[in-house]
């Protein structure tokens, strides 16, 4: 069931390192819905080997309806920036959270994989992550389909059987060839100047 709160859009923040679980759980006390999504990484000492839940975006919180409570947002400790695109609070597409959420849902081998602009456009034909579509990669034997959040710049991957995935034809809407503009926005004030945020944005899905 829809509701006021859930159709509003998605919006990503920009934090400190390694505030990003304090981050999301302070917003989240605040009422607002936070998508923080996290990966089992195995970590190896001299003496132990431990299992840790780590971001896939390191350094980014997922909140919707961040802009209707601007404010309360920009100014949570932990928070540098709203991520932005052409003066305004950047929105990032209800399907790209959706397919990251149903990896992370349906999968423990889901990680963080370097971004990518082109490569072979699939869709799962089959099983959980039926519906999804993003680029195939082959590598030492193994397929792994490659979803991208554009407007960050970052990937995830998950492995695939290729026989569950079918050639799929990029939708033109969900491809721009760049975003001008992307800027950081509160710096943890909600009237702190914009400031450019590096090198022009692509988006590929």
């Amino acid at each position: 069931m829809m509701t006021p709160q859930t159709q509003l859009p998605w919006n990503a923040l920009y934090t400190r390192h390694q505030h990003e679980k304090a981050v999301a759980d302070i917003l989240s006390k605040k009422g607002l819905p936070v998508f923080l999504p996290l990966y089992q990484s195995k970590r190896r000492w001299k003496d132990r080997t431990k299992t840790l839940s780590l971001p896939l975006f390191p350094s980014y919180v997922f909140v919707r309806g961040a802009t209707a409570q601007h404010l309360q947002v920009v100014t949570t400790p932990g928070v540098y920036w709203m991520v932005s695109a052409a003066g305004r609070p950047a929105v990032i597409p209800d399907d790209q959270i959706d397919a990251v959420r149903r990896m992370i849902e349906n999968s423990l081998r889901v990680e963080p994989h370097p971004f990518l602009r082109c490569g072979d456009w699939v869709r799962v034909k089959s099983g959980p992550l039926s519906g999804i579509e993003g680029i195939l990669i082959r590598t030492k034997g193994l397929c792994r389909l490659v979803i991208s959040v554009e407007m960050l710049e970052k990937s995830v991957a998950i492995e695939v059987d290729a026989a569950m995935v079918e050639r799929a034809t990029r939708n033109s809407w969900r491809h721009i060839s760049s975003v001008e503009g992307v800027r950081r926005v509160g710096e943890n004030s909600a009237i702190a100047p914009h400031r450019v945020a590096g090198p022009t944005h692509s988006i590929v899905m």
